[in-house]
């Protein structure tokens, strides 16, 4: 009995050294203090340099300061309903308003706001939203459409105003921050790059007098953000966020573009002084030079943009600058894209007077150009040194293949003449698939008016111009059905041996 009360005891102890084991060791029974609960490990993995810390504080300290000089706009507008007259269509009566929103920049103490003109076009009431959660009705200023610029103004006193930078000294691979209300969210902030400067011909402003000359952007920019701040790590706008890049959904995918904030102040003054824009026009169509215009002229690599037309009555005429002439520079800055020139010219104001440096036939001159303003009404065809002539075409060959270069030429019936309003030319007939003419965006229905500057009455004289450029390139003056005339540089083969 002894023996087994001793067995019963040390079994009774196992069983409570056991059971207290499984206690403290796990199964969630017994929980730890909140002051014993330690998460995660001692020290970050990556030690931060000064330098590392300083550059996180410039993104952290830009949000911080810039944030509460944008805005939050909110529009009603008017829509077009299309079913209006069906008066049988079953939404009919649908509502005639509707309700979008943006964002804006603060660029006056006294409430004038400079955002985008789609933000605020055919408004019929705008309301901002401040930082500090106030809200004021506004007043549209003025709208630029051909910019996509507009300012408004709310009454109120002491506001954070924006700095306003220098677009001009932007580089590409600079960092840059967006603020805005996207997806009516407010006060977001991202950040990105910038991703290229410049950016044109991208269609987002259907008018030919419009001007695209965008920052391309990396950070995100969504539906809200137009009319916000792009801002370089100093906390200057350097660009007012405008569009976006989009596949059909509507928001980012990768890269959005912002007016330079140099032209937007330009246009800003003028609305604010005068409630619209008195820019000046110098009355040219305009064109890069490719590689092949540049050797077909002369040139001694592609620079500058060629003059594909000269507008009647226009500052151009007068200042005698003529189709062909490729300007270099503007004001001593070099321009080697057209929305470079469209964007400087189109912050000047009519009267203004601007110096060209001109290519010409070989030479570089200078001309001085005064500004004339639009006239909505004036026609707009190129001038032309016409002289009346009877065309006859005697030679025997009336047409001509030219397989190195993909195109076919006739000499033009005086019925074609009659159609294109010209008094000589040959015709393009054909222009094959992947040629050298198709890359030069020729194609049939075009007229070859000029070649090497040489007016052009029959496919024989083209053919003997165009064996005299063999190894070179030959620059031909075109016209298309509507009368719009453009010169092309086509570079010739030389002769297979």
């Amino acid at each position: 009995m002894k023996y087994k009360g001793i067995i019963s005891a040390l079994i009774l102890l196992g069983i409570g050294i056991l059971f207290g084991a499984l206690l403290v060791s796990g199964f969630g029974l017994v929980r730890p203090g909140y002051a014993d609960i330690k998460l995660g490990a001692d020290n970050p993995p990556v030690n931060i340099d000064a330098e590392s810390s300083s550059f996180g504080q410039a993104f952290i300290e830009t949000a911080e300061k810039v944030t509460p000089t944008i805005v939050q706009i909110v529009v009603v507008s008017e829509r077009e309903n299309p079913h209006e007259e069906f008066f049988f269509f079953p939404f009919k009566d649908m509502p005639k308003e509707q309700k979008g929103s943006g964002s804006g920049i603060i660029i006056s103490k006294d409430g004038y706001i400079i955002t985008n003109n789609h933000v605020v076009e055919n408004a019929t009431k705008v309301t901002v939203g401040l930082s500090d959660k106030r809200k004021f009705e506004a007043k549209v200023i003025g709208t630029d459409p051909l910019t996509d610029l507009a300012v408004i103004k709310i009454d109120a006193d002491d506001l954070p105003v924006a700095y306003l930078g220098d677009s001009d000294k932007l580089k590409v691979g600079q960092w840059v921050m967006a603020i805005g209300n996207p997806l009516s969210l407010a006060s977001t902030v991202t950040a990105g790059i910038v991703s290229a400067i410049g950016r044109g011909q991208l269609g987002l402003i259907r008018d030919s007098y419009g001007v695209e000359n965008f920052i391309q952007t990396d950070a995100a920019i969504n539906p809200g953000n137009s009319g916000g701040a792009l801002v370089d790590l100093t906390g200057a706008v350097v660009g007012v966020n405008s569009a976006i890049a989009t596949s059909g959904t509507g928001t980012y995918i990768g890269y959005g573009f912002a007016i330079p904030i140099n032209l937007a102040k330009a246009v800003a003054k003028d609305l604010i002084a005068n409630g619209k824009i008195d820019r000046g026009y110098i009355g040219i169509n305009i064109s890069e030079v490719d590689d092949a215009i540049a050797k077909s002229i002369g040139l001694d690599k592609p620079k500058g943009i060629i003059i594909q037309g000269v507008l009647e009555n226009s500052a151009a005429e007068e200042a005698g600058l003529k189709e062909g002439d490729v300007i270099l520079e503007v004001d001593g800055r070099e321009v080697n894209a057209p929305n470079q020139l469209q964007s400087y010219v189109a912050a000047q104001t009519a009267g203004t007077t601007i110096t060209l440096k001109i290519y010409r036939d070989g030479e570089v001159i200078e001309k001085k150009v005064t500004l004339k303003p639009r006239d909505a009404d004036a026609e707009t065809k190129p001038v032309n040194e016409e002289k009346d002539k009877e065309s006859e075409h005697k030679k025997n060959i009336t047409s001509m293949r030219f397989d190195d270069l993909g195109l076919k030429v006739k000499n033009l019936s005086e019925k074609e003449m009659e159609q294109f309003g010209v008094d000589h030319g040959i015709l393009i007939t054909e222009v094959e698939r992947f040629s050298v003419a198709e890359d030069q965006k020729l194609f049939a229905g075009l007229v070859i008016l000029e070649a090497d500057k040489e007016k052009i009455d029959d496919v024989q004289e083209f053919s003997d111009l165009v064996e005299s450029k063999r190894g070179s390139a030959l620059l031909l003056k075109v016209v298309d059905s509507k009368g719009n005339t453009r010169f092309v540089g086509l570079e010739i083969p030389e002769k297979e041996k």
